[in-house]
């Protein structure tokens, strides 16, 4: 039988599972509510007495979340300049936030850098060129499964905080799927040295160990998952690579473990099903650390 391989020594078909897992699951969407409704409240005071504000974005991705982020702080603090420096290792996503930021119409008064490097490369750089850059709003976007050392990114990212700074950490949540999954089988699955299971369950032991201060919110979000019930369905053999990091899961996976999967997929710790179809809990945590 072959091998079973991690999903991300296929580049093009991890993306295209990533982009279907978006188009599948509530994610962007309650994450959107969030910026709408809770991220005001905890940006009122950052920018204070302040005629620019200092920005970051470690791991930005394609940048759809950090425009939004952009915009309220921008309606909270009118005609203020905004630094906005993009951390992130792909040139691929890189290019495609330029574009999106190219497109967009309401971006006067915000300045883009874009930093092509990982968090960690990040971090070596400043240290080398001795400079500590303090920040007004440090946010993380599912992106602390790619660190090797958690904590100490936390630690260090937390220690670039302007007085009134806040950092934001979204990732999978301790009460989804993910983490049933995860902590079931993620031994199984064959997990490259790149990436490492991390869910909001496991923050608030690292931050109360550093001492730190921080509030939690839940953000409830799906994904259908139906297809992967269905034998040689391509969506449900991508989403299926994409829950278990595992480049063609369906067709190399042992048949013992692959009936472990599918049947885990439908119990009530992964999933509920409604109308005949199967939503995967796909809940996010928020976590807001304090300066």
């Amino acid at each position: 039988a072959p091998a079973m391989r991690s999903l991300l020594a296929d580049p093009g078909r991890y993306v295209r599972s990533f982009r279907l897992f978006l188009e599948s699951s509530t994610e962007h969407q309650s994450m959107q509510a969030f910026v709408e409704r809770q991220l005001p409240d905890l940006i009122a005071s950052i920018g204070n007495g302040k005629s620019t504000i200092n920005v970051l974005s470690v791991g930005g991705g394609a940048g759809e979340m950090d425009l939004q982020i952009l915009s309220k702080i921008r309606a909270r603090y009118p005609g203020v300049t905004i630094n906005n420096d993009v951390i992130e290792p792909s040139a691929d996503q890189i290019s495609k936030y330029k574009e999106r930021v190219a497109q967009a119409s309401n971006l006067e008064n915000i300045k883009f850098t874009w930093h092509k490097e990982t968090a960690k490369e990040y971090e070596s750089r400043m240290n080398a060129e001795k400079k500590t850059k303090k920040w007004d709003f440090i946010h993380m976007i599912q992106m602390l499964y790619y660190e090797k050392d958690i904590p100490a990114t936390i630690r260090y990212f937390h220690s670039l905080l302007e007085s009134q700074g806040k950092l934001l950490i979204i990732l999978v949540s301790g009460k989804s799927g993910w983490e049933t999954l995860w902590k079931k089988y993620g031994s199984s699955f064959p997990l490259d040295d790149l990436c490492s299971y991390v869910s909001s369950g496991d923050l608030p032991r690292m931050l109360d160990s550093a001492g730190l201060k921080y509030q939690l919110y839940e953000l409830p979000s799906h994904l259908d998952i139906t297809s992967c019930f269905i034998e040689g369905d391509r969506d449900g053999e991508l989403l299926l690579d994409f829950l278990t990091e595992t480049l063609d899961f369906a067709k190399t996976a042992p048949p013992e473990l692959k009936c472990q999967i599918m049947e885990e997929l439908r119990k009530p710790g992964c999933s509920e099903i409604r109308d005949g179809k199967v939503f995967f809990n796909n809940n996010l945590g928020v976590i807001v650390v304090e300066p």
